[in-house]
């Protein structure tokens, strides 16, 4: 009898991880879930100083990982100025001095507008399948939803950040944690989601809040205003000459 309590609970164990999927199948639902061939996004962002806090508001339009534009639409001072992605580079219009600079190198690592938040980290749109293995460390509740725990690892040559612990929502496979560390294991960057809605087949973040570990200050909150998924996108507007325009 002892025996046979021992095989099962041993079954019911093995049973148990076998139901659980695997950190890289985790990570391709969340991108199944976030990935669209193209995406137009308006957006606020509120940015926490030490002193005081600002609003600024724009809207991108995405596609696919390698091309973006962003115009912002306020406050009257930045209104006006853009940014354009294409593949790797990053160039910047500013409407006060009527120049387009080419944003680069250790450049693109450094804040953007003031806020928690990196060119690097406005530049990001890749698919996280592609950059990172995954693997399932536990599961844990937050803000009182059941989460999986996996840890990413960077399987590319130098990705703005070496590692990510993302604690994902179990039935809505949308990250609501994540920290991001450098290769040395340093934390840099922290984002909590804490609004999240149901737009078509899709779960998107409402609201999320940025942390620079490196920084002092409540960190930046991104607010979702509209999105549209898999839209026509005007060709010129993924071009240098929209910078201009």
């Amino acid at each position: 009898m002892k025996r046979a309590c021992i095989f099962l609970l041993l079954f019911a164990g093995t049973l148990a991880r076998a139901q659980q999927p695997s950190g890289d199948e985790i990570l391709k639902k969340v991108d199944e879930n976030s990935y669209s061939a193209t995406r137009i996004v308006v957006y606020k962002m509120v940015i926490h100083g030490r002193r005081s806090s600002r609003t600024l508001r724009a809207k991108s339009w995405i596609e696919g990982e390698k091309k973006s534009f962003t115009e912002y639409l306020a406050p009257a001072r930045e209104q006006g100025t853009k940014m354009l992605k294409l593949e790797d580079d990053l160039w910047m219009y500013s409407p006060s001095t009527d120049r387009t600079i080419r944003i680069s190198g250790h450049m693109l690592r450094q804040s953007v507008m003031g806020s928690d938040l990196s060119y690097e980290d406005m530049m990001e749109d890749h698919v996280l399948t592609e950059m990172y293995q995954a693997a399932l460390t536990g599961q844990e509740e937050l803000n009182g939803r059941p989460c999986w725990v996996i840890l990413c690892t960077a399987k590319t040559a130098d990705p703005a950040y070496h590692s990510r612990k993302i604690w994902v929502d179990r039935e809505r496979y949308i990250g609501l944690r994540e920290e991001r560390y450098a290769k040395s294991g340093r934390l840099l960057k922290t984002t909590d989601v804490d609004q999240i809605r149901h737009q078509g087949e899709r779960w998107v973040a409402g609201r999320v809040v940025f942390k620079d570990a490196l920084k002092e200050g409540e960190g930046t909150e991104f607010i979702l205003e509209e999105v549209s998924f898999n839209q026509p996108i005007p060709a010129y507007l993924l071009s240098k000459a929209a910078l201009r325009r």
